[in-house]
């Protein structure tokens, strides 16, 4: 009878790495973070370890190891990881100085540092590890980088995705199916767009916003068209059923965060991060739910291994934003996104 056991225990857990799951024993899946200079590596873990009492998605997981990370270059990095450091640790979250050490104490694995730069080689210990992995924004710093990433979870067979948490909040979640929109048949979405040095232009922040128009769009975008002052950028994509989306990037003044939608019944506003859309002009009442939509997908994620996102949307959405960049580089004309996906592929492949 214990062979027979030890047998069956065994195919489980062949079966689980081949599938590309979370292995664990029993409940709950114990997450590793590596690198935690962003804020949300911290909100995730509250979200897990005291899941609200509506919301028993969210349950089930536990932080239970991480790695600091950091970027020399990045001095926020620096300063945000000695302030999150101890608020971790008081969640019981043991601070490894190695990779493997946190590699080797959980089930799955979230890389939150905010340097896009360093999540290729990152993700390559996780996955080669067969460690389901979430990626916070940036996924990269390069479309050739995203492709590089899912050619790893392919080749050990490993579940990985990324988003902004803005992808799953309720007031963009609820445009997909508004009363006073119908099908959505264009969008234009606003937000801040702040660039730096280190990161191109839309991928650092702006991202934020590309996530809201993806979730409210869908994908199927074939070509971008870029605008830029020092103020603005305007950005308009042709969706392949002739649908169009815009983001206006925001860069003098206070941004706020949503998008105007428009659909065969009618036109509304989306709502604000993080609470409902409104209807009919009134916001129904819901609580706050800053990171705890994301955080919930995420934990589903790790809990059964299948992915939110197909790869293949979240490569078009980096396209897209790749596309605009080299819109602006020819001089604002309109640029396919395909064709810029296939000169990242053929980057990636010579890499080889």
């Amino acid at each position: 009878m214990k062979l027979l056991v030890r047998l069956a225990f065994q195919i489980v857990l062949l079966s689980s790495m081949l599938s590309g799951q979370a292995v664990r024993s029993a409940e709950p899946v114990r997450v590793g973070i590596l690198g935690f200079d962003n804020y949300q590596s911290l909100a995730f873990t509250q979200v897990w370890h005291k899941p609200p009492e509506d919301n028993p998605d969210a349950g089930g997981l536990k932080v239970v190891a991480a790695w600091r990370g950091g970027s020399p270059d990045i001095e926020e990095t620096q300063v945000d990881i000695a302030r999150w450091e101890p608020h971790l640790i008081k969640h019981g979250v043991s601070i490894e100085d190695s990779i493997d050490a946190v590699l080797q104490k959980c089930d799955a694995v979230m890389i939150m540092t905010i340097d896009g730069r360093a999540h290729l080689k990152l993700a390559e210990h996780a996955l080669k590890a067969h460690k389901p992995t979430y990626i916070g924004r940036p996924m990269a710093a390069s479309l050739e980088d995203v492709i590089a990433i899912f050619d790893l979870a392919k080749k050990y067979d490993t579940p990985v995705f990324s988003c902004s948490q803005h992808r799953y909040s309720p007031g963009f979640v609820d445009m997909r199916n508004h009363p006073e929109v119908g099908e959505v048949i264009g969008c234009d979405v606003y937000g801040g767009c702040p660039t730096v040095d280190h990161h191109p232009d839309l991928f650092w922040h702006a991202i934020h916003s590309f996530e809201t128009l993806y979730t409210i769009m869908g994908p199927g975008a074939v070509s971008v068209t870029r605008t830029r002052t020092d103020d603005t950028e305007l950005i308009t994509g042709v969706w392949k059923d002739g649908r169009i989306g815009s983001y206006r990037g925001i860069r003098r003044g206070k941004p706020k965060y949503s998008a105007t939608v428009f659909g065969d019944k009618g036109v509304a506003p989306a709502g604000i991060y993080g609470y409902p859309a409104p209807v009919n002009g009134v916001v129904p009442k819901s609580r706050y739910k800053g990171y705890e939509n994301v955080a919930t997908e995420i934990a589903k994620f790790f809990k059964t291994g299948k992915l939110p996102i197909e790869p293949a949307e979240t490569i078009e959405l980096f396209g897209f934003m790749e596309a605009a960049h080299e819109s602006q580089r020819r001089g604002g004309v309109p640029v396919r996104i395909d064709e810029v996906i296939a000169t990242a592929r053929k980057n990636v492949d010579a890499r080889h």
